[in-house]
């Protein structure tokens, strides 16, 4: 596919993930069972410092998956302009999820799972890699994150007009 556009330099590509990573709220969670078998499933996140941050039932497959297999990798965005995610899962309880991690899901999806009358565990995935591209002529180079390290720092605009540096997620 030609876009007539030139590929994204890892700098905005790393912007444009952290934003996705901000504003979106929805993400494609594919798990596998510990014989292989796949399961793919959408859930609402949240970045919360170094972490990706979902909530789900105790008995759903994902759970179960993550629990006993703790690679995962999520998907934002289409086949076009896609964000990939892959880390490690920690499936956590209502008592151990830190507050301030859930208070940041509420704050980003008005959902609170921990005052559902049926038990709800969050997921806490920490990011190795991140792979960011919008279409073919983005595959080179498309590897943001490597290692639990990002290839670059992203400039962003704060709200007086300054220029931050941030890092990202960076897990070690």
């Amino acid at each position: 596919m030609q876009t007539g556009r030139p590929p994204r330099g890892m700098e905005q590509r790393t912007r444009d993930v952290l934003a996705r990573l901000t504003h979106e709220t929805d993400v494609w969670v594919a798990s596998a069972d510990a014989g292989g078998t796949p399961y793919l499933v959408p859930l609402w996140f949240v970045r919360h410092d170094d972490a990706l941050w979902l909530a789900t039932r105790p008995a759903t497959r994902t759970a179960r998956n993550l629990r006993a297999v703790r690679r995962v990798r999520l998907a934002l965005g289409d086949t076009l302009d896609v964000v990939l995610v892959d880390g490690d899962a920690d499936v956590l309880t209502r008592a151990e999820v830190p507050g301030e991690a859930a208070e940041a899901f509420v704050a980003k999806t008005g959902w609170d799972p921990r005052e559902e009358a049926r038990e709800h565990v969050w997921i806490r995935v920490r990011p190795r890699s991140v792979e960011a591209r919008n279409g073919e002529h983005e595959m080179r180079g498309r590897q943001v994150m490597r290692d639990g390290v990002w290839a670059v720092a992203a400039a962003r605009a704060g709200t007086d007009g300054t220029v931050e540096r941030e890092a990202g997620p960076a897990v070690r």
